[in-house]
């Protein structure tokens, strides 16, 4: 979707409240981290309430597509497509839904096979989200450039099928039985929230210079941790895992 449009920064006070904003939510996040002393697993659902999930996630990546199918028809119909930026992103990401899943499918062998290679899809299908609700939240409203006549209309035509898709993408992680949340996970995500923080105070501009890129693939590769997280039991040991995995060549690096 970059091809045809990006983001106009936050400038002035604006940047100034949401930065202040994203502190508050990472210190929030992280003193509830502080307050939890055992990690927290969800009720885990039941076959009719499993396949409705299911089935209300494949719905809304439908009305995704075709929302986004009517929001480029209208870009390209008003004339408004342009050069792609640059991306340097993408690469980063794949790899690490690649390394997430990796991860998450060897901590998961104890618990048998099927079970480990569907934790891991769900990890790796789960990790980028973690990213993208609050990023898409920041950024809706300053999408550039406008679509007319009603550029509210097709932000709108767009983004909520798409917030539909990351909150019905997040609730596959009730159906793993290796999922809970820990002191950990909400460190991660603080931090996550610290870096949009630091971003914002740069405008949360679109990653195209070289500070904006840098704080875009940090908050994206702690969205990342944090899902890892969500699947690693209490005192298993992340970096004994690399290590073995670097030593069988079974991981990658």
């Amino acid at each position: 979707m970059t091809a045809y449009g990006t983001w106009v920064s936050y400038s002035g006070a604006a940047r100034v409240w949401l930065a202040i904003l994203l502190v508050a939510v990472g210190v929030g996040l992280a003193y509830g981290g502080t307050r939890l002393r055992l990690p927290v697993r969800a009720r885990r659902p039941g076959k009719a309430a499993t396949a409705s999930l299911l089935m209300a996630w494949v719905l809304a990546i439908a009305s995704f597509l075709i929302c986004a199918a009517v929001y480029v028809g209208q870009v390209r119909q008003k004339h408004l497509t342009g050069t792609p930026p640059t991306d340097p992103i993408t690469l980063v990401t794949l790899t690490a839904v690649v390394a997430t899943f990796a991860i998450i499918n060897e901590i998961g062998q104890p618990l048998g096979q099927r079970t480990a290679l569907a934790s891991a899809v769900i990890g790796a299908l789960c990790a980028p989200m973690i990213f993208e609700l609050p990023f898409d939240l920041i950024v809706m409203a300053r999408t550039y450039p406008p679509i007319p006549p009603h550029p509210g209309l097709y932000r709108a035509l767009f983004f909520l099928p798409l917030f539909l898709v990351e909150i019905s993408t997040l609730g596959l992680l009730t159906l793993s039985p290796m999922v809970a949340l820990s002191s950990r996970t909400l460190s991660g995500l603080a931090a996550m929230f610290v870096v949009f923080a630091i971003w914002a105070l740069f405008g949360f501009a679109y990653p195209s210079a070289s500070i904006p890129i840098a704080l875009n693939l940090l908050s994206k590769v702690l969205a990342f941790v944090v899902a890892i997280t969500l699947f690693v039991p209490a005192g298993f040991d992340v970096g004994a895992l690399l290590a073995r995995g670097r030593g069988q060549g079974s991981m990658p690096a």
